[in-house]
C-alpha cells in the first residue's frame, strides 16, 4: 500500500541492530518491558539523554541509544520498543524481539510495573526462553507501596532464577543496585538459572523431535529450544528475520523440515492443530506467570486502585466522557489564548527592535537597498514573524498537553473517542496521533507510528491536517475575535473566542472521521483492527521535567523545523512583492489569475495566494494578505486588531469571507514541515501526494457548498 518497511518500523530493524562501540569491552544492555511501566526513565536516569516519556503505552516504536559508565565498565543502553509479548504481532513486538534474539545484547534488563507485576510477568518468561542473561527490573515501587502492594524481591529472584531489582526510577532509588546487577551479569560474575517452562507432554514430545536438528545449524547463536517451538508455530517473522540474520535458508534445509514434519504428526495424533498449539503455549505462560505472582505477590486490599477506577466511572462515561474531553479541550485553547498574547508582544517588540539595528547596520556598511530588502525585509522579518506567533502559544500549550499526558489523560481519550474511529473503520490509537496534531501535525505524523496496521496508518496521516495545528491558531483566532467574538466587550471576548474556537476544533474532529471513513472504503478498504488498550493509573505529574521537556524536545524542536522553512519562504515573497511587471507586482498578478476561482470559494485571490505562500510555515498568512492589501512589499503588523478589520473590510471581506478563510485554514494542504515528515514516515511520493491533496480538495468542495448556499438563499 505504499507504506515501506523504513516507514512502518521494519526497515529500522537492521539499522537498529547494528550498535556502535566505542570500545571492544563496551557492554550493550537491552531495556525491554511492557507499554507505560517506566522503562525511558529507566533509560533516562542512567543516560541523561532525556527520550521523551509519557503516561500511555505506545510510545516508542524504534530503538534510543544511550551511554552510561559504571564502575570500570561502558555500558550501551538500548530502550526498545514497549511490548506485551515477543510474538511478533506488531511493528514494536517485532522490534522487541528481533533485537533480543539478533542485536547480541550482553544482557536484557526487563522493566516491570511493580502494580501490575503478575501481567508483566509474562514477556519475562516468554524472554527467559530465549537468553538466560536477565536482570528483572521491578519499577514503580513507590507506587506500589501507595497502594499497598508488597513484593517479595528475593522470592520472585528465586522463582525466575534471575536477579530482580526494585526501583524507583523517577526519584532514581534502585538504579545503582540494577546497574551492580548487571555488572555481574556481564561480567560473568552472576550466573544465572533461569526457570525453564515445560509445556504438555505432547508438545515436548514434538519439541525435542526437531531441537537435535538444528542445534547444530544455530551454532550456538541461539536457544534451540526456543527456536524449535517457533519454527514448529511456523511464525512467519520470525523465519524470515532467522533467514536474515543467520545468513541461511532454515526452510531450505531437508533435515529440519523433515522433522518440523514429524513433530506436527506426533501433535496431531494428540489432537492439537496450529491455532491449539499457540493457545496452549500462551496458556501455559500466562498460568506459570500466575503461580509466581502468588508466591510473591500481595495485596493489603483487593480495592487498591478503588480511586482510579472512580474517576474512570467518569472520565470514560457515556454521559460526562465527551463533554469533559470538549471542556479540558476548550480550557487548554483558554490558556493558550490569553497567555500567549504577551509574550507574543514581546518578542515581536524584541525582534523588530533588531530589524531596525540590522537597517541601520546595512546602511552604515552601503549596501544596496535589493540585498536589505533579501535579507531583512524578506527572510529576517519573516522569521520574526514565525517566531513571535508560533513560539509563545507552542510554549503554552506543548506543556499543558505534556502534563494530561504524564497525568494518564490521553488514553481515556482514547477510549472516549475509540467507538467512533471503529464506526469510521479506523484505529482507536488515531484519537492520540490526533490530539499530537494540536500542537503541530508533523509530531502528530511521527506519532501514527504507534498504530500497527499500515492500512489504518495511512489513514491517520492522510487526515491528520484536518486538525489545526499550532501555526494555524493565530489565523483562527484573530478572525474569531475580529468577527464574531468582537461584538462582546471585556474579559468575556477572550471566553467566546474560545468556545468558538473548540467549536471549530470539533468541526474538524468531524470532518478527521467523516474523511477516514471515506478512504476505509474507497482508496484504503479494510476492517478496523483489534485495539487492547491499557488504562495507565493516574500519576501525579513531573511538574518541572515536564516543562523543560516540552519546551526543548517538542517546542524548540517543531520551531526549529518552521525556521528552517520559513526562512526561504520569506525570500520568495519579498521577490514576488517586489518584482513589477507593468503597474503591478507578481504577487498581485497571481492574486488576479486566481481570483474568479477563489471567489466561487468565498475567497479572494490575494487569500489563496497568502495560503500558498504560507506553504512553508501557516502563520505567515495573515501577514501576507496584509501586505498584498496594503501592496507594501513588505510583511507588516498592525497596531490593533481593530485596524486589522478595518482593512479587510475595506477589501471587501464580510462574515462570509471570514467563515470561508477558517474553513479554509482548518482544510487545505498540510504545510511543508508536515509534507516532509509525511514522504519521510510513509517512504512514498504518492501518499505524500494523497496527503495533499485530501484535505485541499476537501476544504475547496466545503468552502464552495458553504458559499454557494449562502449566496443562494442570499443572506448577504
Amino acid at each position: 500500500m505504499g507504506l515501506t518497511s523504513q516507514s512502518t518500523g521494519a526497515g529500522v530493524l537492521e539499522s537498529e541492530l547494528k550498535i556502535e562501540r566505542s570500545g571492544v569491552d563496551d557492554k550493550v544492555i537491552a531495556l525491554a518491558g511492557n507499554p507505560n511501566v517506566g522503562k525511558s526513565t529507566v533509560f533516562n536516569s542512567l543516560t541523561g539523554l532525556n527520550q521523551h516519556t509519557g503516561n500511555w503505552p505506545g510510545k516508542t516504536v524504534t530503538n534510543a541509544q544511550g551511554k552510561y559508565r559504571h564502575k570500570d565498565k561502558n555500558f550501551i543502553m538500548v530502550d526498545i520498543p514497549g511490548t506485551y509479548s515477543l510474538m511478533a504481532n506488531s511493528v514494536e513486538e517485532e522490534v522487541a524481539r528481533d533485537f533480543i534474539c539478533f542485536g547480541n545484547p550482553d544482557a536484557s534488563v526487563i522493566v516491570t510495573d511493580a502494580t501490575c507485576l503478575e501481567r508483566n510477568l509474562n514477556l519475562v518468561l516468554q524472554t527467559l526462553e530465549i537468553t538466560s542473561n536477565v536482570i528483572v527490573c521491578v519499577n514503580l515501587l513507590d507506587e506500589a507501596k501507595r497502594k499497598k502492594i508488597s513484593i517479595d524481591l528475593k522470592e520472585l529472584s528465586n522463582q525466575l532464577g534471575v536477579p530482580v531489582i526494585g526501583t524507583s526510577a523517577r526519584s532514581g532509588k534502585g538504579l545503582d543496585a540494577l546497574m551492580d546487577a548487571v555488572y555481574d551479569v556481564t561480567g560473568k560474575k552472576a550466573l544465572n538459572s533461569p526457570l525453564q517452562i515445560i509445556y504438555d507432554d505432547a508438545i515436548e514430545d514434538a519439541v525435542s523431535t526437531l531441537e537435535p536438528a538444528i542445534e547444530g545449524v544455530l551454532d550456538n547463536k541461539l536457544n534451540s529450544r526456543w527456536v524449535a517451538i517457533k519454527l514448529i508455530d511456523g511464525e512467519d517473522t520470525l523465519l524470515k528475520a532467522l533467514q536474515k540474520y543467520l545468513d541461511y535458508d532454515i526452510l531450505s534445509d531437508d533435515n529440519i523440515m523433515q522433522n518440523v514434519s514429524k513433530a506436527w504428526e506426533k501433535l496431531s495424533e494428540a489432537g492439537i492443530d496450529h491455532n491449539m498449539l499457540r493457545d496452549r503455549v500462551v496458556s501455559h505462560i500466562v498460568s506459570r506467570a500466575e503461580k509466581i505472582g502468588s508466591k510473591t505477590i500481595s495485596y493489603a486490599s483487593e480495592k487498591y486502585n478503588r480511586t482510579d477506577r472512580n474517576i474512570d466511572r467518569i472520565l470514560t462515561s457515556r454521559i460526562f466522557g465527551i463533554p469533559i474531553m470538549i471542556g479540558l479541550l476548550g480550557m487548554v485553547f483558554w490558556l493558550t489564548i490569553t497567555g500567549a498574547n504577551y509574550p507574543s508582544e514581546m518578542i515581536a517588540k524584541f525582534l523588530f527592535w533588531l530589524e531596525d539595528r540590522f537597517t541601520d547596520f546595512f546602511v552604515w556598511a552601503g549596501t544596496p537597498s535589493w540585498v536589505h530588502g533579501l535579507l531583512v525585509m524578506g527572510i529576517y522579518r519573516t522569521l520574526a514573524w514565525v517566531v513571535s506567533v508560533m513560539l509563545p502559544p507552542m510554549a503554552i500549550f506543548f506543556p499543558l498537553f505534556t502534563l494530561l499526558e504524564d497525568l494518564g489523560y490521553l488514553p481515556r481519550v482514547a477510549f472516549n473517542l475509540d467507538n467512533f474511529f471503529k464506526k469510521a473503520c479506523a484505529h482507536g490509537k488515531q484519537a492520540l496521533t490526533m490530539c499530537m496534531g494540536f500542537g503541530c501535525n508533523a509530531a502528530g505524523i511521527i506519532g501514527c507510528r504507534i498504530i500497527d496496521s499500515p492500512r489504518e496508518r495511512l489513514i491517520a496521516i492522510i487526515t491528520n491536517n484536518f486538525v489545526p495545528c499550532n501555526g494555524r491558531f493565530p489565523t483562527l483566532i484573530a478572525i474569531i475575535t475580529m468577527f464574531f467574538a468582537g461584538v462582546v466587550a471585556g474579559p468575556l471576548q477572550s471566553v467566546v473566542s474560545t468556545l468558538l474556537l473548540t467549536g471549530v476544533i470539533v468541526f474538524g474532529v468531524f470532518m478527521t472521521l467523516l474523511i477516514s471513513k471515506i478512504l476505509s472504503k474507497t482508496i484504503l478498504k479494510g476492517l478496523p483492527s483489534s485495539f487492547t488498550l491499557e488504562l495507565p493509573p493516574y500519576r501525579k505529574p513531573q511538574i518541572g521535567r515536564v516543562i523543560v521537556r516540552s519546551v526543548f524536545d517538542r517546542t524548540l524542536f517543531v520551531l526549529a523545523r518552521a525556521v528552517s522553512v520559513a526562512a526561504p519562504a520569506g525570500l520568495i515573497i519579498w521577490i514576488m512583492a517586489n518584482i513589477h511587471i507593468g503597474d503591478l507586482s507578481l504577487l498581485s498578478h497571481c492574486a488576479g489569475f486566481l481570483n474568479p476561482f477563489a471567489k466561487l470559494l468565498g475567497l479572494d485571490g490575494y487569500i489563496l495566494m497568502a495560503f500558498i505562500l504560507g506553504f512553508p510555515a501557516n502563520e505567515i498568512v495573515i501577514p501576507i494578505i496584509i501586505m498584498s492589501y496594503m501592496a507594501t512589499g513588505n510583511i507588516l503588523e498592525l497596531d490593533s486588531l481593530d485596524q486589522l478589520r478595518e482593512l479587510l473590510v475595506s477589501h471587501g471581506w464580510t462574515w462570509l469571507t471570514a467563515v470561508c478563510t477558517m474553513l479554509f485554514s482548518l482544510m487545505h494542504w498540510p504545510c511543508g514541515t508536515t509534507c516532509w515528515t509525511i514522504k519521510k514516515e510513509s517512504g512514498s511520493w504518492k501518499w505524500t501526494a494523497v496527503s495533499f491533496l485530501v484535505p485541499t480538495i476537501t476544504g475547496i468542495v466545503i468552502c464552495f457548498i458553504f458559499s454557494s448556499t449562502v449566496r443562494l438563499i442570499s443572506l448577504i
